[in-house]
């Protein structure tokens, strides 16, 4: 019953939303565009090449990888240094989005992983990417990248300890019932499984390898060789799964697949819409205007640094994007403590990214989440904007 009333709620909540819109403003026809140019962005530079392949990971790791082996390296049982060691190398090694990211940790934590070790791969996966630290020291100088590249790696460990420690008692009882899980020995050698994966994850990387700003360097000649490399990798894929699984278990593989699009996409979709409506793409302006943005994170006051992490936190941005965006507000006046603020809150989180981990974890755990980020985000920036010179 309460289900019931919460969707007539939000029936109604839309209703009256549409019902009151007015439509012949011009900001609101503006915010409409670009709700839909966000829209069509994301559909055409990550759906393809960045969720689906995902998807393809998540549901292998579903079926391919016992959830003994999930608990063996991210589970309460593992020793926390390697648990967490693990989650972040994981997520330096991707360098996926904070919307990619999501099916990936939906996969390791419905197998077993810790609720700990889970976050921080959350955390670490859309964060801690090393291209975009470069640039960031390239861009917005040395201090800056060197800030973001401790602040990202030292949030993805504090995040997952005090995720863990505040829902210790929750977690215990879940992974009571992942220890009574008959283990099935595994009929093929574990290089294969690895093999498989490896595969996967490294069409992932390459087919989004983003190009260089320099046409020299190691960058650049990875960016060279990126179609090869990923070509081969899913050719590696395709040829794997019809060497060493069975028809059964590729056709488990695709339904698994299947069912974490079903989960992620809609509110995923959902999510780039809102915000597309509300703030609209980098460089473009939608219902709430720009310099209301730029205006309020001048200096390095407290309430700087939190709005910063707190609009960083509902934004989108694709993996990349934050940086030029950083340079234009720094530009326009924006302090260092809340551009690092933005920039430690902001790729880890969005709106959409909201929606699909509240799904996952529920709505306590979200919002424990999610405060963790912009918390540790608006106090990292403060002591930043006060030393940074």
């Amino acid at each position: 019953m309460n289900e019931e009333i919460k969707k007539f709620g939000y029936m109604v909540l839309a209703f009256l939303g549409f019902y009151f819109l007015p439509v012949d403003s011009p900001r609101v026809k503006a915010a409409a565009v670009e709700a839909l140019a966000m829209m069509h962005e994301y559909a055409r530079e990550h759906v393809l090449l960045c969720l689906v392949p995902a998807f393809f990971i998540a549901g292998a790791i579903s079926v391919f990888i016992s959830s003994q082996a999930v608990m063996k390296y991210l589970g309460a049982g593992a020793k926390r240094w390697v648990a967490y060691t693990v989650a972040a190398v994981s997520g330096t090694i991707l360098a996926v989005c904070s919307c990619t990211v999501l099916p990936l940790f939906a996969g390791i934590y419905k197998r077993g992983a810790g609720l700990g070790p889970a976050s921080a791969f959350l955390y670490s996966g859309p964060a801690i990417n090393v291209l975009a630290i470069v640039m960031t020291a390239r861009i917005l100088g040395f201090q800056m990248g060197l800030a973001r590249a401790v602040g990202a790696v030292s949030f993805s460990v504090i995040i997952g300890v005090l995720m863990a420690f505040f829902f210790r008692h929750e977690e215990l009882s879940r992974q009571q019932g992942f220890a009574q899980v008959p283990h099935d020995p595994a009929d093929r050698p574990l290089w294969k499984t690895v093999w498989f994966m490896a595969s996967m994850v490294l069409f992932l990387v390459f087919a989004n390898l983003a190009s260089p700003k320099v046409p020299v360097g190691l960058w650049a000649a990875l960016y060279r060789v990126k179609w090869i490399v990923a070509g081969l990798a899913l050719a590696s894929t395709i040829a794997s799964s019809h060497l060493w699984f069975s028809g059964d278990e590729r056709f488990h593989w695709y339904s698994s697949t299947w069912g974490y699009a079903l989960q992620v996409i809609p509110l995923l979709f959902s999510g780039v819409l809102v915000a597309g409506f509300l703030l609209g793409r980098p460089g473009h302006e939608a219902l709430i205007p720009n310099q209301w943005v730029s205006g309020l994170v001048g200096g390095n006051s407290l309430f700087a640094n939190f709005f910063a992490s707190l609009v960083g936190a509902f934004m989108y941005f694709a993996t990349l994007t934050e940086v030029p965006i950083l340079q234009g507000l720094m530009g326009a006046g924006m302090g260092k403590g809340p551009a690092l603020a933005l920039l430690l809150a902001g790729p880890a989180l969005s709106l959409p990214n909201m929606l699909v981990i509240r799904s996952v974890l529920g709505t306590k755990k979200t919002v424990v989440y999610v405060s963790l980020v912009v918390i540790l985000s608006t106090v990292v920036g403060m002591i930043f904007g006060a030393l940074a010179v």
